[in-house]
Formats: structure tokens, sequence, C-alpha cells
């Protein structure tokens, strides 16, 4: 009985290896491509309905985490069923390590947005671009499994993290801090997925 399960903890571990060493195509362009268009339609509701977020906070926060969650959703619902369909066998183990990789910065954007808020409410200006840099982390993480121009969609929501930290200035929670950098990178990330996929249909 003891070798049986060590035979099945081994197989389990190597499926689990192959899955982390697999690209991972559970992703697809178009809900990407409807996600940064979901950025772009929050940024428009703050600009006509939330005249001044810096007096409002919980509804400015609201907006942007409704958004989140929602993007966060589809994508979600999206992965199960392409990775289901496009890996099979491997199915189950590529959703849990793409998961994995970037459930840290997942967990971590959303204390670092609940202690801010309740604790340092001062700081609340920082959160668009902290947002935006442990994003960029997520991606960073996950690139492993994903294609090499991920780097540069990683890349970008770095740079946008910090330049709305260093340029925030008097309009700290302008829509555009928020809208240009999800709305143009996750728009970004959907023509590196869109790309990949031509060519992963090619060699195939």
């Amino acid at each position: 009985m003891r070798d049986l399960d060590k035979a099945l903890a081994d197989i389990t571990a190597i499926r689990s290896q192959m899955a982390r060493d697999t690209e991972f195509r559970g992703y697809g362009p178009a809900t990407v491509a409807a996600t940064g268009v979901l950025a772009l339609v929050a940024g428009a509701v703050q600009a006509f309905w939330l005249a001044d977020p810096a007096s409002d906070v919980l509804t400015y926060l609201a907006l942007w985490i409704a958004a989140a969650t929602i993007s966060v959703i589809l994508v979600g619902i999206e992965m199960v069923a392409r990775t289901r369909r496009i890996h099979t066998g491997l199915a189950d183990e590529m959703i849990h390590a793409a998961i994995e990789q970037f459930l840290p910065a997942g967990v971590a954007g959303a204390l670092i947005t609940f202690v801010i808020w309740r604790f340092a409410p001062q700081s609340v200006w920082m959160l668009p671009g902290l947002w935006q840099i442990v994003f960029s982390l997520g991606v960073f993480a996950s690139c492993r499994s994903l294609p090499r121009l991920m780097l540069g969609v990683g890349a970008w929501y770095l740079a946008a993290g910090l330049a709305n930290l260093a340029l925030a200035g008097e309009d700290p929670f302008s829509p555009w801090a928020m809208l240009v950098p999800f709305g143009a990178g996750q728009l970004f990330m959907a023509v590196v997925v869109y790309r990949n996929i031509g060519e992963s249909d090619a060699q195939a």
C-alpha cells in the first residue's frame, strides 16, 4: 500500500511539473481584450459620475474593485473552458499552476488596498500605482508558462505604476491614471495572446 501511495504521489508530481513546463494557452484574446474595454468603461464612469474621488474614496474603490472582479470572473470562466478543451489530460494541473502563479500578487493587492484604506487613508492616492505594480508582478510570475512577449506586458504595468507614483501631483485620482494603464495594458496582452495562438496553430 505504501508503494502504491508513493507511485501515485510521483505521478502527481510529474504531472504538476509537466504543467509548469508547458506553455499555457488558457487565455482567450477576445476575453482579455474585453477586460481592457471594461477598464475604459470604468474610467469613463469615473470621469462622468465621480467628479471628486478624493472626497468619496469608498465609491472610487468600489468602482475599480468591481471592474477588477468582473474581469477576473470573465477570464476565469474562459480559462477553465479553454484549458479543458486545449490541454485535456493536463487541464486541472495547468489551471492550478496558472492560479498559483498569479494568486500571490492578487492577494497582496487586496491586502494592500484594505490596509491603506483602513489604516493609512492619507496614502490612498498611491493605490492606482501600487495596483499596477502588483499586477506587473503577477504577470512576471506567470511569464514562465506564457509567450515571451508577455514580459513586455509586465514591463508596461511596472512602468505605468512607477509613473503614477511619481507623477500623481495634484490629481492622483484622475481617471487617466487607471484608464490608460489597464485599458492599454489589457489590449496589449490580448494582442500577445492572439499572436501566440496563430503561431501555435501554425506550428501544429
